[in-house]
């Protein structure tokens, strides 16, 4: 069966060690989303964030992390009754993975910033291959008003993954570009999202941004209106040195050329033409 994987690694273009890494990230994470639907999981959570855009929604940058909600609130979920399944499905294709939960206590404080204290985080990685490692994150007590739908992938076997659509990925997304707290770190995939998300003309489900925002990052009396969202957006965006925002999604993308017109003033522009549902 190690033919599989080597068949799921032989679809990229490996030219650099950058390349050789995406490449190893993203058929793990299409191994651990085959296990956790042959185990279940897809009945009571949905996959989002920038994987789930890049796998099943051809997002043209490469992602680390793996983001998982539950449908409804489970305070007491844990991930590990699922670990067996991904480490039989890695088993089955000639490789073997361990699989750790990350304690709390120990998240830095860049991820404690963000991350809820009802997100479970665990880290899936090869024996053999300790730098590929997947973090893989589950929300607990999800934000509601979200739409989710079956996405198919043909490897390493068909089967379906529940994902949250595009216009409710996109509030998520929105929501991480307003509220991470990432310091001298900025996370530039974000841009690189709502970019496209723009370029592309898909709508945003405010209702579930709203939600979102409410639930962690909003703290203000004023109510949360698309006013308040694009004010708040355009303070982010002048406050924030684009040179770094660059250099963070820089390894993930192959045609960096697509980096030339990134300035302020070209993001400020963006605002005005995100579109709504």
């Amino acid at each position: 069966m190690d033919n599989i994987f080597e068949q799921m690694v032989s679809k990229y273009i490996v030219q650099t060690q950058d390349d050789k890494l995406n490449a190893y990230h993203e058929v793990m994470q299409e191994i651990i989303l085959s296990a956790l639907q042959r185990s279940g999981f897809f009945n009571k959570a949905a996959f989002y964030g920038g994987t789930c855009l890049r796998i099943f929604y051809k997002l043209p940058r490469f992602s680390e992390d793996m983001d998982f909600s539950l449908l409804k609130t489970e305070v007491d979920f844990s991930l590990e009754p699922y670990f067996d399944a991904i480490v039989k499905e890695f088993k089955a294709l000639g490789r073997e993975v361990v699989i750790n939960k990350k304690a709390k206590k120990n998240f830095s404080q860049i991820e404690s910033a963000f991350l809820k204290d009802t997100t479970e985080v665990y880290n899936v990685e090869f024996k053999t291959e300790r730098t590929v490692k997947i973090k893989i994150e589950v929300d607990t007590t999800p934000p509601l008003d979200f739409c989710t739908e079956n996405k198919l992938l043909l490897l390493p076997y068909s089967f379906m993954t529940r994902c949250f659509t595009l216009p409710n990925l996109y509030a998520s997304k929105m929501h991480a570009m307003l509220f991470r707290n990432w310091k001298h770190r900025v996370k530039g995939r974000d841009w690189y999202d709502f970019e496209w998300y723009v370029r592309n003309s898909y709508k945003l489900n405010f209702s579930h941004l709203k939600n979102r925002a409410l639930q962690k990052g909003y703290s203000e009396d004023k109510e949360f209106t698309v006013a308040v969202f694009k004010k708040l957006l355009r303070e982010r965006i002048t406050n924030t040195k684009i040179n770094m925002v660059i250099n963070d999604v820089k390894p993930f993308i192959k045609n960096t050329i697509v980096f030339d017109i990134w300035s302020t003033d070209y993001f400020l522009q963006l605002v005005d033409m995100i579109l709504f549902e």
